[in-house]
């Protein structure tokens, strides 16, 4: 196993300690948030590291391939399954994101069923960017719709036209 796939694993063996914080924290502004968020950051970091490891000392794997975008879904979704529960990410909103994730993996799988390999897209990568800044933003100020509402937004748009692209861009993988 790589370097790079090590770092991925690490990034999802912090998804249970952010969501215990997240629990203890109760959804409310104070240590046990201030601690999620923290870890959250260092797992969010580990994305980017962990694709410059695998880029610069030629550590691009299929296992990595198959591991690193599981492990943005997982720490992002895991997230936005928490704020959802105390009612600050909206339900359709999670909805969202899930249909883009499915219906993206799908369209991949497809083509790979075609010998054809989707890669990561430009906006793929802005969106998981925007989203992960975005519920650190969504972590520091826990009870302010405003920040809540902003951070949606962000996350849906994003979310929905990198959907889109992908579509528009592999679309013959459908047809073929």
């Amino acid at each position: 196993m790589t370097l790079a796939s090590k770092i991925t694993l690490v990034r999802v063996a912090f998804i249970p300690a952010i969501m215990a914080c997240m629990y203890a924290s109760a959804g409310a502004s104070g240590v046990w948030m201030w601690a999620s968020l923290a870890i959250f950051i260092i797992a969010s970091i580990t994305d980017f590291v962990d694709g410059y490891i695998a880029r610069k000392y030629h550590q691009v794997s299929d296992f990595g391939k198959f591991l690193d975008p599981l492990a943005d879904k997982l720490l992002v979704i895991a997230v936005m399954v928490m704020f959802c529960q105390w009612d600050v990410f909206p339900a359709w909103a999670l909805m969202i994101v899930l249909a883009r994730e499915f219906a993206v993996t799908g369209l991949r799988l497809i083509a790979v069923g075609k010998g054809v390999v989707i890669a990561a897209g430009w906006s793929g990568k802005v969106k998981t960017a925007s989203t992960m800044v975005g519920l650190c933003v969504l972590m520091a100020f826990p009870t302010d719709p405003i920040v809540a509402w902003i951070v949606v937004a962000v996350v849906v748009i994003t979310t929905v036209y990198s959907g889109i692209e992908y579509f528009v861009q592999n679309w013959k993988c459908l047809w073929q």
